[in-house]
């Protein structure tokens, strides 16, 4: 399985709404700021200096992963979701890893991540790649029990 970072492009904010409703809808519920942010990518991440990637096997887009502006130096790492049928490839942590390369690639100081520990495989991947958890910020999300952060 070759597995390809690429930008975002209009055409695929269907995937991006997708995958982040699957896992959303498996696991919690689709709160109005994921509805925002899912139903209008360029104007609540990418108009701000965010931005979107897509992950791709082959000619498949499989997963996405996003990086929120939220103050300068800091971003979020935020809507990362696998194709359900991508699940357990490695897929995830293909995709966490390059969207922190790509936040060190544009000079971010500091990557924050909102999850949830009932997500016991994706805490797994955080800790794995160099995130550290940290008090959690009230209010962004509802179903956010656990705050992660790295540091470049």
């Amino acid at each position: 399985m070759e597995l390809q970072i690429i930008d975002y492009r209009p055409e695929y904010q269907p995937y991006f709404e997708k995958f982040n409703k699957q896992w959303l809808e498996e696991y919690f519920t689709v709160e109005p700021l994921d509805k925002w942010v899912l139903e209008q990518p360029e104007e609540a991440i990418i108009k701000n200096g965010g931005k979107i990637y897509f992950l791709t096997s082959g000619d498949k887009v499989v997963g996405t992963v996003a990086l929120r502006f939220i103050e300068e130096g800091v971003f979020e790492l935020t809507k990362m979701a696998v194709d359900k049928s991508y699940r357990g490839t490695g897929a995830g942590q293909f995709l966490c890893q390059a969207g922190i390369d790509k936040a060190h690639e544009m000079g971010i100081q500091k990557l924050i991540l909102f999850s949830n520990r009932i997500l016991k495989n994706a805490i797994h991947i955080y800790h794995k790649l160099g995130f550290t958890e940290i008090p959690v910020e009230q209010g962004t999300y509802g179903r956010a029990d656990i705050m992660m952060e790295i540091n470049f």
